[in-house]
């Protein structure tokens, strides 16, 4: 629900600014900088040589919006535009939509009871190192902190601050990073364990496109239980096969509350994949990119030992993690993914582009942009994969349809309102990959959009049906995806391919057909009972955060 509002307060805020640019006004102001800020509607943008202005935009980025004043009601913003005529800067405002007020630590439009810095005119500003100079300004190893002091290299972007300004923590992302993951270099990366390629979209082995499996993942987010089940059921009934005679396969992330681990431990049985989407899956978005080192490890490890205890998956499958609200920690998540032997993330968004991205192992740098709000990708080199999920085009009509930012979960397509254009999405992105370099084509979706409207889900099980009768395309999990990478097959050898071989065989029952309904409670969650449905024994306690296992909090 929380995504889909900022969706919402996202799209309200652009149609602010789309709006605002046809109201400009053509007359000069040649007031004072409050005045300006009084009379700044929409997308005001005022020419003018007050010094001020200068004065204001010095060093700050354009794409940073500030406040000029804090009398008013909170909605009225500027930003410093450098696109005036003969390079004259300038100001150009945007005005919240009623009933929103600016959020100025998050740079968007929310609702008014959700912003609590109407006081601060500008986010906090960060004194930055001198990291490029024309001469060397430190000895050989060492880098300028912002107010000259020189520091060792190796100490910048340690999350602990060394020089007095505490400016050797403020340039750490994938580009300004001075101990950033080297570009990538296809000498020294091969595989089967490292791949990666300069713009992303390279094919592994080299192999013609037409002689590459459509690989298409179908991945669910969230809790597995009796309100989806059915729906796992439907899609995947054990009758839809790929080329190779195996059933189809799809990736479910789970979060532990409300999970019925005895329905994963079947889903498991069956040949899907479960991974990890946390334990408690806060709804606090700054929670999970600030994450700690020990924050990573209690959600994602602790998600997983439930996983293995409760749904009795033994085989050490569990190797692949998502971030809830696709919130990806930097490079703490990806250090403690390397320590605990996750094999793969699946969390970071690529930008809609002509050619999709190939997944990539982060020994070398991403090759494309850290897409998304406040993102926090991982800077430095990391032994673990990346599946990234490329943006889905999801205009009604490409050939004649202007341009729309891309969508990374099917749900977040909002403009997809029927069966008849879901169809059209599937279709349209199937082709996108099919024709140009067959990077895996990734659909994530929540249950409960597919169950919103029967005609989703119809539409759903048709384009699987008639993917089926291709004699190129395979429905995988994301491990089957990383297997086929490492040893990159033409299409005419992998009837006999021996990964995707090994599970083919659905073997066995259930292994109950009535699990216990263990009725638990937490002191971590005070005052809610909650049924925790396994086949294996109940524990004592509810297993969270602190206790994972359910046994009870250790004697201190």
């Amino acid at each position: 629900m929380r995504a889909k509002l900022d969706l919402l307060l996202c799209l309200l805020f652009v149609l602010g600014v789309a709006s605002a640019t046809t109201l400009e006004r053509s007359k000069r102001q040649s007031n004072s900088i409050g005045k300006q800020s009084q009379q700044s509607n929409d997308e005001d943008a005022t020419d003018t040589d007050d010094p001020s202005i200068d004065e204001l935009c010095a060093n700050r980025p354009p794409d940073e919006y500030f406040r000029l004043t804090t009398e008013g009601d909170c909605r009225d913003v500027v930003r410093c535009d450098q696109a005036g005529e003969n390079g004259v800067t300038r100001l150009a405002g945007v005005r919240c939509p009623n009933g929103l007020a600016f959020d100025i630590d998050r740079q968007t439009c929310d609702w008014k009871t959700h912003v609590k810095n109407c006081d601060k005119l500008e986010k906090p500003r960060k004194v930055m190192p001198i990291l490029k100079t024309d001469e060397p300004v430190c000895p050989e190893g060492k880098l300028s902190c912002g107010n000259g002091e020189c520091i060792e290299k190796e100490l910048f972007c340690n999350d602990k601050p060394d020089c007095k300004d505490e400016s050797d923590e403020n340039a750490c992302t994938v580009e300004l990073d001075p101990n950033r993951a080297p570009d990538c270099d296809p000498t020294q990366c091969t595989l089967p364990d490292c791949f990666c390629s300069a713009d992303g979209t390279r094919i592994p082995g080299n192999i013609e496109p037409n002689q590459v499996p459509q690989m298409i993942t179908i991945t669910f987010n969230g809790a597995i239980n009796v309100d989806n089940i059915d729906l796992y059921d439907e899609i995947f009934n054990g009758q839809r096969q790929n080329p190779n005679g195996c059933q189809i396969r799809g990736t479910f992330f789970m979060s532990h509350k409300y999970s019925n681990y005895a329905s994963v431990q079947d889903l498991h049985r069956r040949g899907h994949e479960i991974a990890v989407f946390s334990l408690t899956h806060k709804d606090d978005p700054k929670y999970w990119t600030g994450g700690s080192y020990d924050d990573w490890l209690a959600e994602m490890a602790g998600a997983r030992l439930i996983i293995e205890r409760f749904a009795n998956i033994s085989d050490g499958s569990i190797i692949g993690m998502r971030a809830p609200y696709l919130r990806v920690g930097g490079n703490k998540q990806f250090e403690m993914m390397a320590d605990q032997f996750f094999v793969y993330d699946a969390s970071i968004t690529a930008p809609l582009n002509r050619v999709p991205i190939w997944p990539y192992t982060l020994y070398f740098r991403m090759p494309h942009k850290c897409n998304g709000n406040a993102q926090n990708c991982p800077s430095r080199s990391h032994p673990v994969w990346e599946m990234v999920m490329n943006e889905l085009d999801r205009r009604d009509d490409p050939t004649f349809d202007e341009s729309l930012p891309g969508c990374h979960m099917v749900d977040s397509c909002s403009n997809i309102q029927t069966g008849e254009q879901f169809g059209r999405l599937l279709r349209h992105n199937f082709n996108r990959h099919f024709t140009t370099n067959r990077a895996p084509l990734g659909l994530h979706f929540h249950a409960s959009w597919l169950k919103s409207k029967k005609e989703f889900k119809d539409e759903l099980i048709k384009f699987i049906e008639e993917m089926n009768e291709k004699n190129d395309v395979y429905f995988v999990t994301m491990l089957q995806v990383i297997q086929w990478m490492q040893n990159p097959t033409e299409v005419s050898s992998l009837r006999d391919f021996q990964e995707w071989k090994e599970k083919c065989d659905v073997k066995g029952q259930p292994y109950c057909s009535l699990p216990n309904p263990c009725p638990l409670t937490t002191r971590e969650l005070p005052g809610e009972t909650i049924r925790l449905f396994t086949c294996m024994e109940c524990p004592n306690n509810y297993p969270w955060i602190l206790d994972p296992t359910g046994d009870g909090f250790s004697a201190k």
